[in-house]
């Protein structure tokens, strides 16, 4: 049996010592959703982390808003959190819930890829 994956999504979470903002940069990096970007001055940013770079001279992540402009470079020190507030187009697609689908017959698209009907 598998366990049942988890997902970001719908999580606020607050920096501090057990958390820092690095993490969770790293972590909006790594979803595949869109996040919004709490900066220090209150304003909040929509969009899709797509780039960070924690060892620059100033570190910053980039992102594109959520009409797909950008990217933005924000940096590090300008941000307060990113919030996870996108669907998680990841979540449900994992391998093992492929393999599932392909022992159970669930493999219509694989075949139509091929031609088959």
């Amino acid at each position: 049996m598998t366990e049942p994956e988890t997902t970001l999504e719908g999580w606020a979470p607050e920096p501090g010592p057990d958390l820092p903002l690095e993490r969770i940069i790293d972590l909006a990096f790594d979803y595949r959703g869109n996040t919004t970007v709490v900066l220090t001055d209150g304003t909040e940013l929509q969009g899709y982390v797509s780039n960070r770079n924690a060892d620059a001279g100033e570190p910053f992540i980039q992102m594109f808003d959520a009409d797909g402009a950008g990217p933005r470079t924000i940096p590090y020190s300008r941000s307060r959190t990113i919030k996870f507030t996108g669907r998680d187009t990841a979540a449900g697609n994992s391998y093992a819930l492929w393999r599932g689908r392909r022992e159970t017959g669930g493999a219509g698209r694989d075949e139509r890829a091929r031609g088959e009907r």
